[in-house]
């Protein structure tokens, strides 16, 4: 397949390019500093861009068999960059006819588990407390990719780690498994490869973790 992976310098984004080109994919990262992404290969095109004009960014996505994107604030002062940034890729991809995107949200955006116990509740609680203006950010995101014309995916994962690949974890489609605490950041780049011809996926919010 032909992709186009935005955030490609990012911990999730760059895992999401490596796996693609090891399985064999045709990649095209947008970034906005190339020396950041760390990542080399024969099927590998580096575009250089700040983001901020969807008329820049549709020769990267034109063509594109899916778009993946890691785009997200980073920390809470960077809130409300996943909605500006996300929109502006939307543009391109309408402007494109380019329609299937997977992106990067996050558990506490979505449902909790019916299920949940106590400690689970009160660690979901605090953590929204202490990110709101991180998960407002990321449920403006996804309220942009409902209203777009794309077939789109939003990836939830819990608290992110830096550990190997695994390709074990569960998955929700429309909620999050029961005591998911956590998951690698490189298995949120496979998960998110996984559904791309996964139909079940389209147009939801989908709970990973181990």
């Amino acid at each position: 397949m032909k992709l186009t992976v935005f955030g490609a310098t990012g911990g999730i984004g760059r895992e999401v390019v490596r796996q693609a080109l090891d399985a064999g994919h045709e990649v095209t990262a947008v970034v906005r500093d190339p020396a950041g992404l760390g990542v080399t290969g024969d099927r590998l095109q580096v575009v250089r861009a700040d983001l901020t004009d969807s008329e820049d960014l549709r020769a990267a996505v034109r063509g594109r068999d899916a778009v993946l994107s890691g785009l997200g604030p980073r920390s809470r002062k960077d809130a409300g960059i996943a909605t500006r940034l996300t929109r502006t890729v939307l543009r391109a991809m309408e402007a494109e006819g380019v329609r299937r995107l997977l992106v990067v949200s996050a558990g506490p955006v979505g449902p909790a588990p019916e299920d949940d116990g106590p400690l689970d509740r009160g660690m979901r609680g605090l953590v929204s407390a202490i990110l709101k203006d991180v998960y407002a950010d990321l449920r403006a995101m996804e309220a942009e990719l409902s209203r777009s014309s794309t077939d789109w995916t939003s990836v939830r994962p819990p608290r992110l780690q830096d550990k190997p690949l695994t390709g074990r974890y569960r998955t929700a489609v429309g909620g999050f498994p029961r005591r998911g605490r956590f998951i690698a950041r490189a298995d949120v780049a496979h998960a998110m490869l996984s559904m791309i011809d996964d139909e079940g996926t389209v147009k939801q919010g989908v709970g990973v973790a181990y």
